[in-house]
C-alpha cells in the first residue's frame, strides 16, 4: 500500500514538472498581448445579435475581446490593407470562438473592412502610450504622435465627420483579392521535441490529420493546421482545436 501512494506521489510530480517545463518552452516574441484573427462586426440584424450576448452601438469604438480586460486601450488593424483604429475593450461578452474579437459597424467602415475576409489583428497598447486616433491610421505615423508627449488617455479626432450612411461601402462586399489561405496558429515553441508533443497532443485527442510543424529557425518551431482555403473549413477546424482550450490560438495568412 505504501509503494502505491508513493508511486503515485512520484507519478503526479513528474506530471506537474513536465507541463511547467513545456510551458516555459513556448516561445514569447512580445509580452504584449496580439492576436491575429477574423472578427465579427455587430449589426442589428438577429443573425448577429443571436451570436453575442451584448450589443454594441453602430457608432462606437468599443470592441469585445475576451483575452482583455475592459477599459484597455488597443489597435486593431485591417491586415488586408493595414489600416487601423484605437479602440476600447468594453464588458465581458460571450461570442463564437472563432472570432478574435467583435467591433462596431463604425470601426469596420474605417479601417475598410472585407465582410468576406475581416482579417484583423488586436494589439493591446500601454497605459502610458499616448495615440491620435485618426481616420484609418497607420502604425508608422501612430509612433510619430505617440513620441511626441506621453499622455494618459487617447483622443479620439476626425471620426465624425463623415455619417456612415455616406461612406463607400463597396469595402463590405467581395472583393478581388489573392486567393483566400490561411493556418491555425497553435503556438511558437523553442525545442522541436516539445513541437512534436503539442502535435500528437493534438492528432491524438482531436483526431485531426492536417497538424504539422515549420521550423522557423535554429531555435524556433511553430505548430499549425492547415492550410485552409476556404472560410468553412477553416471554422470548422478552429473550432474542432479551440476544444483543447489553448490560450492564444491565432490565424494566420499564408
Amino acid at each position: 500500500m505504501n509503494f502505491k501512494i508513493i508511486l503515485i506521489f512520484f507519478l503526479f510530480l513528474f506530471s506537474c514538472t513536465t507541463v511547467e517545463n513545456y510551458k516555459k518552452d513556448i516561445v514569447e516574441i512580445d509580452s504584449k498581448f496580439s492576436n491575429k484573427g477574423f472578427t465579427l462586426v455587430y449589426e442589428n440584424s438577429d443573425d448577429v445579435k443571436n451570436l453575442v450576448s451584448k450589443k454594441i452601438e453602430e457608432r462606437s469604438l468599443i470592441i469585445f475581446q475576451k483575452n482583455l480586460e475592459k477599459n484597455e486601450a488597443v489597435k486593431i488593424t485591417n491586415l488586408l490593407n493595414g489600416k487601423s483604429i484605437i479602440g476600447q475593450i468594453g464588458s465581458k461578452a460571450s461570442y463564437p470562438k472563432f472570432y478574435n474579437s467583435v467591433i462596431s459597424k463604425r470601426i469596420s467602415l474605417e479601417i475598410e473592412l472585407d465582410k468576406d475576409e475581416p482579417y484583423v489583428e488586436i494589439i493591446k497598447l500601454g497605459k502610458k502610450s499616448t495615440f491620435i486616433a485618426k481616420k484609418a491610421k497607420t502604425f508608422d505615423e501612430e509612433k510619430k504622435v505617440a513620441n511626441k508627449a506621453p499622455v494618459e488617455g487617447i483622443s479620439i479626432n476626425d471620426l465624425n465627420t463623415t455619417p456612415i450612411e455616406k461612406k463607400n461601402k463597396k469595402v463590405l462586399t467581395n472583393s478581388s483579392k489573392t486567393n483566400f489561405n490561411y493556418i491555425i496558429k497553435i503556438a511558437d515553441f523553442y525545442f522541436e521535441n516539445s513541437a512534436k508533443t503539442m502535435k500528437n497532443r493534438i492528432l491524438n485527442e482531436l483526431k485531426m490529420i492536417n497538424v504539422k510543424i515549420s521550423k522557423l529557425s535554429s531555435n524556433s518551431y511553430r505548430v499549425y493546421i492547415g492550410p485552409f482555403k476556404n472560410i468553412n473549413d477553416l471554422k470548422i477546424n478552429y473550432n474542432t482545436v479551440s476544444q483543447l482550450e489553448f490560450e492564444n490560438i491565432e490565424i494566420i495568412k499564408k
